[in-house]
């Protein structure tokens, strides 16, 4: 049977333009890849989710966590700490903090926060990529002023030039990112597209490392000498 998994952010218009930066050496080599997520989620929304044993890496950040193994490949461990809320007290894990291995000169970081009920001014939802020759952000808007969300973005910027563009794009993450996944399931299947991006095997290496964040969370940290 030939199955592929709704991994959708990397098909979200403005990460299909950054991956194909990347691809064309726009930014070089990726030296630094951070997800800052600053937002109120209201979680009422879905019932299901309260009382679950494992919430925030499992029902959001797993998608970040697939995009970055999509542009930096498999990470070598992870540190990863995930964090309830006392406002929250029918929810477990709403906010997480994950720093990625890909070795001495690569930085993979995701800081989110779901608790920011404190307006929009300074909400944050975006992923920061630097390079030894330019950077990007894209911005998920999805995230800012759920459900009604902002538009995505994504601005590219030549290293020391301090010059950023902007990239035109069509759509953003919610909808149109999901024609991505069943639109390449069935060009693979016609014979049209020749790698199935959203795998069954490729998704089981996300959750590998979604796991493996959980378990992280779990271990005993270092102490601090008193």
């Amino acid at each position: 049977m030939v199955a592929a998994v709704n991994f959708q952010l990397r098909f979200s218009p403005n990460m299909l333009a950054l991956a194909h930066a990347i691809r064309l050496g726009t930014l070089g080599d990726i030296v630094d890849v951070e997800v800052r997520v600053n937002t109120y989620t209201p979680w009422q929304l879905w019932p299901f989710l309260a009382g679950i044993p494992r919430h925030e890496i499992l029902y959001h950040s797993i998608h970040y966590l697939d995009l970055v193994r999509s542009l930096l490949g498999e990470p070598k461990s992870v540190h990863c700490k995930v964090t309830r809320h006392p406002l929250l007290e029918s929810y477990s894990d709403t906010r997480s903090a994950t720093i990625l291995d890909y070795g001495e000169f690569s930085r993979a970081v995701l800081v989110i926060n779901h608790s920011h009920e404190f307006g929009q001014k300074h909400a944050m939802s975006e992923l920061k990529v630097e390079g030894t020759r330019g950077a990007a952000i894209a911005r998920m808007g999805v995230n800012l002023d759920y459900p009604r969300g902002v538009s995505d973005t994504l601005e590219l910027c030549e290293r020391g030039r301090g010059e950023w563009q902007s990239v035109p794009l069509r759509g953003s993450w919610f909808p149109e990112a999901f024609e991505g996944t069943i639109s390449n399931l069935q060009r693979f299947v016609a014979g049209e597209d020749g790698t199935l991006v959203t795998s069954v095997a490729d998704a089981y290496r996300t959750m590998a490392l979604v796991e493996a964040c959980y378990e992280s969370s779990a271990t005993k940290t270092t102490d601090v000498p008193q």
